[in-house]
């Protein structure tokens, strides 16, 4: 899968505000947007992200994962913090 099939997978299952995806061989980096995070553990962030990827990291085509999540205000900082 590429980066962007990916990103469109979870924005469209879990209907995230944004998601960005950068790779390396297997080895993906995730970032996503939604304001349903504030309200939740970290660890529940990570279940809600691998959910819908859940065929790809058991067919070996997603071997490692970054998971970075955001609201929509956390997200906006951190873009002008890294601008």
């Amino acid at each position: 899968m590429t980066n962007e099939e990916i990103a469109s997978l979870l924005k469209s299952e879990l209907s995230l505000s944004d998601v960005k995806v950068k790779s390396e061989g297997s080895h993906f980096q995730i970032i996503a947007v939604d304001d349903r995070f504030a309200e939740m553990t970290r660890v529940k962030k990570q279940q809600l992200i691998y959910g819908p990827l859940s065929t790809q990291i058991a067919d070996g085509t997603m071997h490692a994962i970054t998971i970075k999540t955001f609201t929509a205000d956390q997200w906006q900082r951190e873009k002008l913090f890294h601008s």
